[in-house]
């Protein structure tokens, strides 16, 4: 095992470098969520914290294949902007076009974050993304879902509970995608935990 500091929230990590490919790879601090990368090449003699690397440092695609880290789903329109609002939150990027393909790869591998970008934002039912919004509420909770949409506006909590999904983004936001996640995450968070809260005080009555 290896030991590295987080270079924002100097959080220390543990790895086992024996399941690192030989090569550059990212993955987010599991407390504040900042991209890190550790390359195995350089780690002969000790660990040391690694900065954050820059979006367009290594091969994207490459990096995807290996399969390391957690993962971010994209569900219809693809997009480099979708792809690097992935990244900047610290989630390698995976697509799939439909939502039936996407509710398969979900079903399998339960991804941290699924990104909806539907070719058109129908009134909800989102119709289009049925498969993967209709799933059960264990599965369903396992995942921050967030719908892309060119004629919703960003944080709009009532459509985020008409379209059964965590925050709404508009297009135009995709600029502040990072900070905009944070926020709506921290949040999401909040109120879990007060949720989990009141249901175990109740459990014990």
């Amino acid at each position: 095992m290896i030991k590295i500091v987080c270079t924002s929230c100097q959080k220390p990590l543990s790895l086992d470098e024996t399941k690192l490919p030989m090569k550059e790879v990212t993955f987010p601090c599991p407390a504040c969520k900042t991209k890190l990368a550790v390359d195995r090449r350089k780690l002969e003699g000790a660990a040391a914290p690694v900065p954050g690397a820059s979006p367009d440092a290594g091969a994207p695609a490459a990096e995807e294949d290996e399969g390391f880290g957690a993962k971010a789903l994209i569900v219809g329109n693809d997009s480099p902007a979708l792809r690097q609002a992935a990244k900047l939150i610290g989630f390698q990027p995976v697509h799939m076009p439909t939502a039936q393909q996407a509710r398969d790869y979900y079903m399998q591998e339960f991804p941290a974050v699924v990104i909806l970008n539907p070719q058109q934002t129908t009134a909800p039912p989102l119709e289009a993304m049925q498969p993967i919004i209709a799933l059960a509420p264990l599965d369903r909770r396992r995942s921050f879902f967030i719908l892309i949409s060119e004629n919703l506006r960003t944080l709009d909590g009532n459509a985020a509970f008409l379209y059964g999904v965590n925050l709404v983004v508009a297009q135009k936001d995709l600029g502040a995608f990072q900070q905009i996640y944070r926020d709506a995450s921290a949040y999401h968070d909040r109120l879990y935990a007060a949720m989990n809260s009141v249901t175990k005080v109740l459990g014990e009555r």
